[in-house]
């Protein structure tokens, strides 16, 4: 949510998230009535740090910004859906709920996830019956909140679609598995688990789906070196990214 002014002010970003993060906030948020959550500083074309940024954009610094929480009402059938997870006893799972862009993401406490998917798909008010998709997310720099889990899922029976966000730290990078009840979600939390090493305990078979077996580590974590290939073109050889010389 960073707009052209958001990047003209983002240059002292570096130094107003440490202490004054209230202004920076204040600042790229002016047409924005809600808090926004300043997770990273991105430096650079491509965010990379100490790799050899050879792009000529290494002074560029630009914060990761995400939404805050929503306030009521959510407007359509958003608050519909929301009030009736509180019916069912399920506004304890509830972290916080965001309207963004003209979507809904409900933020799940990880304890509550199978409970709050099954009234989910099950309750006729709901009638979520098709998860679409799950797929892993890493944010290195959010404490405690490293690794997230989105699950997109479609009311055929209302055309209705909501997201759903889980959190784990990477100390503890359990979530439990919707297998069970999405039967959709099997491979795609193989791939959040080959990628980011998200473990979704209760999962059927949790094995690699794209890396070789012996694959060391997860490589779509923001902590994964970069890596390469050396390439060879005409007695010129070109290195691997991450061995490339910094010309900052």
């Amino acid at each position: 949510m960073t707009d052209a002014k958001g990047n003209r002010d983002a240059r002292d970003a570096g130094t107003e998230t440490q202490d004054g993060s209230h202004q920076v906030q204040a600042e790229l948020s002016k047409s924005d009535a809600r808090e926004l959550e300043i997770v990273d500083v991105r430096e650079g074309a491509f965010g990379a740090h100490g790799t050899g940024d050879t792009s000529g954009f290494g002074g560029l610094t630009r914060p990761v910004l995400m939404p805050g929480a929503s306030q009521r009402p959510f407007g359509g059938w958003y608050d519909e859906v929301a009030d009736q997870l509180a019916i069912l006893a399920l506004d304890d799972a509830v972290e916080k709920i965001v309207v963004d862009r003209g979507e809904i993401t409900f933020f799940i406490r990880r304890h509550a996830l199978l409970d709050t998917v099954t009234h989910l798909r099950n309750d006729p008010v709901l009638r979520f019956e098709f998860c679409s998709s799950v797929s892993g997310v890493h944010f290195p720099h959010e404490d405690g909140r490293e690794l997230h889990v989105a699950y997109h899922l479609l009311s055929m029976t209302h055309n209705r679609r909501i997201r759903l966000e889980v959190t784990a730290p990477d100390a503890d990078p359990h979530v439990p598995s919707v297998v069970s009840i999405y039967p959709t979600a099997d491979w795609q939390e193989r791939e959040a688990w080959d990628f980011f090493g998200i473990v979704f305990d209760g999962h059927p078979a949790l094995t690699r789906i794209l890396m070789p077996d012996d694959w060391p580590g997860h490589p779509q974590r923001k902590d994964y070196p970069l890596g390469g290939i050396p390439v060879e073109y005409k007695g010129g050889t070109i290195a691997p990214p991450d061995q490339r010389r910094s010309y900052s």
